[in-house]
């Protein structure tokens, strides 16, 4: 934070009340008292305009795991064959898990 060297300095008298005042500003404050309230909670109750999606089906094609792709012991995560970093008992390992 930047000083300002010119500005007339407060004596300690001063300093008290400027504290005084912000405590009784933030005993005033009604937000300063309140609990969090949790924002999934909060969220429940609003409806979206034409957000109904009841009706709608999610259609995938999933494919197998191809030939140059495996499937991380850690992560199991399915990488091709160049995120391959190392097998440990056997087991492959990608380089994310690796490092």
């Amino acid at each position: 934070m930047a000083t300002d060297y010119d500005a007339p300095r407060k004596t300690d008298d001063e300093l008290n009340e400027d504290s005084i005042e912000e405590l009784k500003a933030r005993r005033n404050d009604k937000a300063s008292g309140s609990v969090d309230i949790d924002e999934t909670e909060q969220a429940e109750g609003f409806e979206l305009p034409g957000a109904d999606l009841s009706n709608e089906e999610l259609s995938v094609h999933v494919l197998p795991r191809q030939q140059d792709e495996f499937t991380c012991s850690r992560c199991f995560l399915v990488h091709h064959r160049s995120q391959l970093a190392k097998e440990v008992g056997g087991l492959p390992v990608c380089t994310e898990c690796a490092a």
